[in-house]
């Protein structure tokens, strides 16, 4: 009853559904230029389409939540969006925009790749550094005593942040991108849970293979020797004839 109730909400997410991911794209691309190409000269236009696509992105939200029916329980289960949406107006938190561009491009492609969990936590894996690289770059590259200057650096940082080794040859000292650090090492811990339970189901997979090819080969075998039996008992009836 509250799936039908909530016709009008269902419509307008499939609505905007491509639209958002494409934007989502952009706003990744305008990021990647900005944090990049450290020009000053391109660093407010580019703000500028950063902040319309975000709010872009605010607008869905605020329409998604009008037309949703029950709007206690679409707070409880969009916690995650609101955060995105409100989070990054805080100056000290901007680069949190990223986390708009990772919860709309999961949403589009996770039900489309789940189903290939290697394929998904790999391009999760990658989106996830790739963002987290350049979220921590933009907040560490011009802040005093920073051992994270350039992308080599901030993907470095972030490879061992995510791997949880952490050799603390670069480390974040602004309160940004100790956040991002804060956020990647439990979003790290996730995604190797998720490897680790994919290894272990294919292995559990391959050895049922393994023990029903064994059990169908043993279920042969029985059948023929009953074959046999049934051959020589034959034979013994003719031959005693």
């Amino acid at each position: 009853m509250l799936q039908s109730s909530e016709a009008r909400l269902q419509r307008w997410e499939s609505r905007v559904e491509w639209p958002l991911t494409v934007l989502a794209v952009l706003f990744l691309v305008v990021y990647a230029v900005q944090v990049l190409d450290d020009h000053v000269f391109l660093h407010v236009p580019l703000e500028v389409v950063l902040w319309l696509i975000w709010a872009v992105f605010a607008a869905d939200y605020v329409i998604r939540f009008k037309l949703a029916v029950d709007k206690a329980q679409f707070l409880k289960s969009h916690l995650f969006d609101l955060a995105a949406v409100v989070l990054p107006m805080v100056r000290q938190l901007r680069v949190l925009r990223l986390i708009t561009v990772l919860t709309l491009l999961n949403k589009k492609f996770q039900h489309r790749i789940r189903q290939r969990v290697s394929i998904y936590v790999a391009g999760v894996t990658a989106l996830v550094a790739f963002c987290a690289s350049l979220a921590v770059l933009d907040a560490e590259r011009h802040a005093d005593n920073a051992s994270i200057t350039t992308f080599g650096d901030a993907l470095w940082w972030t490879l061992t942040t995510m791997s949880t080794v952490g050799y603390g040859d670069r480390y974040p000292v602004t309160v940004e991108g100790r956040l991002v650090a804060g956020l990647l090492m439990v979003g790290g811990i996730a995604l190797l849970g998720v490897i680790t339970g994919t290894i272990a189901s294919w292995l559990v997979e391959k050895l049922r293979g393994v023990e029903e090819a064994e059990l169908e080969t043993v279920r042969e075998l029985r059948g023929l020797r009953a074959e046999i039996a049934e051959l020589r008992a034959e034979l013994e009836a003719r031959g005693s004839g």
